[in-house]
């Protein structure tokens, strides 16, 4: 991958900004990290949901009839915090829990037509997001963002599409056993 020129060239810099800033890297992801966070949680909030819902509904979307054991692992949450999340999705009519054929004693969650529906306006509010929080960078630097970002998380072990968040819901699943 090309390095992103200095030269004002390809991605300009509006005047007065300086290439290089007085804050650390980490301090800099930490900082635009809860930025980016809380304005996401805010404009979900329009759809009277929070982060942990819209993540959840793009998973089973994924993965249909996931059970919600595997749900909890997938996220690494606590089985327990999970129930009080599914069962409200579950009361909004977003996701339903159906029997599941190959274990009488476990539920496979399944979207409805109105959890494909709201993730899809999950989704136009995420790009929208987006749009605004990396509004700073052209394209190219947003790949190469995103491509970066991408080769931390990894080096962290992180689980791709897997917000850490979840697992601080009630503490982790590794705390309570």
């Amino acid at each position: 991958m090309k390095p992103v020129p200095d030269s004002g060239e390809a991605c300009p810099r509006p005047e007065g900004a300086s290439p290089v800033g007085s804050s650390s890297a980490a301090f800099l992801l930490a900082q635009v990290g809860a930025h980016a966070a809380s304005r996401f949680a805010q404009r979900l909030a329009k759809l009277k949901l929070v982060p942990p819902h819209a993540g959840m509904l793009r998973i089973l979307n994924a993965t249909p009839a996931m059970t919600q054991q595997a749900l909890a692992n997938a996220l690494k949450m606590v089985p327990s915090r999970l129930v009080a999340l599914v069962d409200d999705l579950e009361s909004r009519g977003f996701i339903e829990r159906r029997g599941n054929p190959d274990d009488r004693r476990r539920y496979a969650l399944h979207l409805t037509q109105k959890g494909r529906s709201t993730l899809e306006a999950i989704g136009r509010i995420a790009r929208e997001h987006q749009q605004a929080l990396l509004a700073a960078l052209c394209e190219e630097e947003q790949r190469q963002l995103a491509h970066l970002l991408q080769r931390i998380a990894d080096e962290q072990g992180l689980t791709r599409g897997v917000h850490p968040g979840y697992a601080r819901l009630g503490g982790t699943a590794n705390e309570k056993q």
